[in-house]
């Protein structure tokens, strides 16, 4: 079938089809596995041996335009201090000074803190018949987590995250002026420069410190440090990201537990399958689900050419659903082998905090498990984000047996 003939519309600022995108991501897949977008020029793939090939080949879809499909569209150009947002050889180089911090040993030594962050969010509520998935746990523990590792004082951390929030909410169902968020943004990010400053003359056993202190060579042979903006990118990246991916996760568990109710029941009941519950959450409801590329040059797809200049989205929670690469792929199963999955993308981007995202979804859903084994939804006051980075729940009340 061409794109001439046919008569779906895949748009990712669509509330209507970020509710449920999966029928028209199907239908993608199976009849425009490159699909065009007329209305904001843009590209899309969407079955996973595409998004996989693409996610590997970073000199034809190159992250340093944006990774945001606003972002590249915007044409602005995007100051130092992100690596999801650079390329080699600067990408590589700045990678390893964070790849220091998230190493499997330093993750693994965060679990009793993890733990603890928890049970101070979710001990509160034990008896009370209710609590909210998101409000009460995603954006406790994540912001705790990443706060600590950072270095913000805990006090501080709430409206930090509520500033993250705000920053990344869309109001309309369309494409946002990005220059105009970002420059809020900008204003937002800004509180980070008094820790940061003050970590310079006060350093600690922490990430901000390491960043402010690490030497390394630039990609001209020069031995330096990060300049303050660098750092700055960096701290208001990684608050970001540690917040967001992980809350989305937290909340896509307590929605797809409570419509498997026998599967819930099985993990209280074995906690050694809990790892592979959260494999199959990421994959089956993917906290991050779009990701934008530029491309460098004219390139074949499906017998289509995309040219070179375009913008091309590579649909990763699509392609996590893609019967071709999984059974059944729409049918949750906590059992499911899963040799590799999208949802933290691949190649020289796959997420660096990964297996923290990984730790926090395990600890949070054992612990849920051990004081709340069944709930229901709220359907009545939950409320869905929406933004164009990450999908999930604004709000997510559920009642407690």
């Amino acid at each position: 079938m061409t794109v001439m003939d046919s008569d779906i519309y895949y748009d990712p600022y669509d509330f209507e089809i970020d509710s449920d995108p999966y029928p028209v991501w199907k239908r993608l897949r199976d009849e425009q596995p490159l699909y065009y977008n007329e209305r904001y020029d843009f590209y899309a793939l969407s079955r996973f041996e595409d998004v996989d090939r693409c996610s590997l080949d970073w000199e034809t879809y190159v992250s340093s335009k944006g990774t945001v499909l606003e972002l590249i569209k915007s044409g602005m150009e995007i100051p130092p201090g992100s690596i999801i947002f650079e390329d080699p050889p600067a990408h590589h180089l700045h990678r390893r000074l964070l790849a220091r911090v998230f190493t499997p040993r330093n993750i693994n030594a965060l679990e009793p803190k993890v733990r603890e962050f928890c049970a101070r969010s979710l001990d509160p509520l034990v008896g009370t018949g209710r609590f909210d998935f998101i409000e009460d746990l995603g954006a406790q523990m994540p912001m705790r987590t990443i706060g600590m590792l950072l270095g913000i004082p805990e006090q501080d951390q709430e409206a930090i995250r509520d500033r993250i929030d705000d920053g990344l909410r869309l109001t309309e169902s369309s494409m946002p002026d990005f220059e105009a968020r970002y420059d809020e943004s900008i204003s937002q990010g800004s509180v980070f420069e008094e820790y940061i400053e003050w970590r310079a003359s006060h350093p600690s056993d922490d990430l901000m410190t390491e960043l402010l202190q690490a030497e390394y060579e630039d990609e001209t042979g020069t031995t330096r440090r990060l300049s303050r903006p660098e750092v700055l990118g960096y701290v208001n990246l990684l608050a970001a990201a540690g917040n967001e991916t992980t809350a989305r996760l937290i909340g896509w568990t307590g929605k797809v537990l409570a419509e498997h109710p026998d599967q819930r029941a099985e993990l209280g009941e074995r906690p050694d399958l809990v790892p592979n519950a959260i494999e199959e959450l990421l994959r089956y409801e993917s906290p991050s689900p779009v990701q934008a590329r530029y491309v460098t040059r004219d390139v074949e797809h499906h017998g289509r050419v995309v040219p070179e200049g375009s913008a091309l989205l590579l649909l990763t929670a699509s392609a996590n659903r893609d019967g071709r690469r999984f059974p059944d792929a729409d049918r949750f199963d906590i059992h499911r082998t899963i040799d590799r999955q999208l949802a933290f993308g691949y190649g020289i981007h796959f997420c660096l905090g990964s297996a923290l995202a990984r730790l926090e979804g395990r600890i949070a859903l054992e612990e849920v498990l051990k004081r709340f084994p069944s709930w229901e939804i709220d359907w009545d006051n939950a409320v869905q984000a929406r933004t164009s980075t990450v999908r999930g729940w604004e709000r997510l009340p559920a009642v407690t047996a």
